[in-house]
């Protein structure tokens, strides 16, 4: 019988931190060690099992990251924020990690598209990631003992339908879309992606980069979804051409740099439709046959056409 894994989940004040660490405690041998700024607000059980051990610090406390690190075989990063941030915050965490002597595993935070086909500047939301992930096969290449992990799953399903990128509006039942509806739409829920971060790492030999995906459909295969599901089919509002899409993204962002949001939307489209960024068709799925891949149409189900619009911000607690 192999010993308990303790696990660092870093970050989990956040949504998602949160669900992985729910997600860990479902396996009775995990221990949890949850660091973040106000870990008093997480909602029970994370703050009454006698399984979860909580840390209060900031993201650039050496010290405070010392004594969260220091017990863990692996800790995950599930920190959302600013360039520096996720750059030298990671690399601040990945330092204390390597300073512990008792962490073997970092799993970078991650998750959306495959990064690793990308150059940087193209999308630039990802830069951090493929800087972190040179970072931890830097270290690696000269002897340090923390190995990386990157868990990939395509597009968040929560995000993909929710108001932030403006695809799915329920008031017109409609779908706006670019390219041509025959473009693969890679995605993976949010719970799904939860429960395959926590497959990976109680997997003691897993490192590297891992690839999941939930489902795998074109938007006019999700259309028929959406008729078999909820009777109706959605009103199809075409936007233009992914090539169109492209330069208006650039004249976006040019013409207002300040302006991130408006134009970041149109990037992380560009790409996750494009083909260049795709995690499938072959994937590390079968490795973790107990993870029941969620498909476009389980999410469907779990959810009304008004609730699609604000899945992202209703993680389950």
């Amino acid at each position: 019988m192999s010993s308990p894994l303790t696990v660092g989940v870093a970050g989990i004040t956040g949504k998602f931190g949160r669900l992985i660490a729910s997600k860990l405690l479902a396996n009775p041998s995990t221990r949890v060690r949850g660091y973040g700024r106000n870990p008093s607000k997480l909602p029970s059980p994370l703050t009454t099992s006698a399984r979860v051990q909580l840390f209060q610090g900031e993201a650039f406390d050496t010290e405070a990251l010392k004594r969260f690190v220091t017990g863990c075989d692996v800790v995950i990063c599930a920190y959302l924020g600013d360039d520096n941030l996720m750059i030298e915050g990671q690399k601040t965490l990945i330092d204390a990690c390597e300073e512990s002597g008792t962490v073997t595993r970092y799993v970078a935070s991650d998750w959306s598209l495959d990064y690793t086909k990308l150059q940087l500047g193209e999308l630039f939301p990802k830069d951090p990631m493929i800087k972190i992930k040179g970072y931890l096969d830097e270290k690696a290449a000269g002897g340090c003992r923390v190995k990386g992990v990157h868990v990939l799953i395509g597009g968040f399903m929560d995000a993909i339908l929710s108001q932030f990128y403006g695809i799915w509006h329920p008031e017109t039942k409609s779908i706006r879309f670019w390219g041509e509806g025959t473009e693969v739409w890679e995605g993976t829920s949010y719970e799904n992606a939860a429960e395959f971060t926590a497959a990976v790492v109680t997997d003691r030999e897993a490192v590297g980069v891992k690839r999941f995906i939930g489902d795998r459909k074109t938007l006019n295969e999700i259309v028929e979804l959406f008729e078999k599901v909820y009777g109706f089919k959605p009103a199809l509002e075409r936007q233009g051409s992914l090539e169109e899409l492209k330069v208006l993204m650039h004249k976006t962002r040019a013409e207002n740099p300040a302006g991130f949001f408006a134009y970041m939307r149109m990037f992380y489209q560009y790409y996750w439709l494009n083909g260049q960024t795709l995690v499938g068709p072959e994937t590390d799925n079968d490795k973790y046959r107990e993870i029941k891949a969620e498909s476009w149409e389980d999410f469907l189900r779990k959810r009304s056409p008004e609730e699609l619009a604000q899945a992202m911000y209703a993680l389950a607690q």
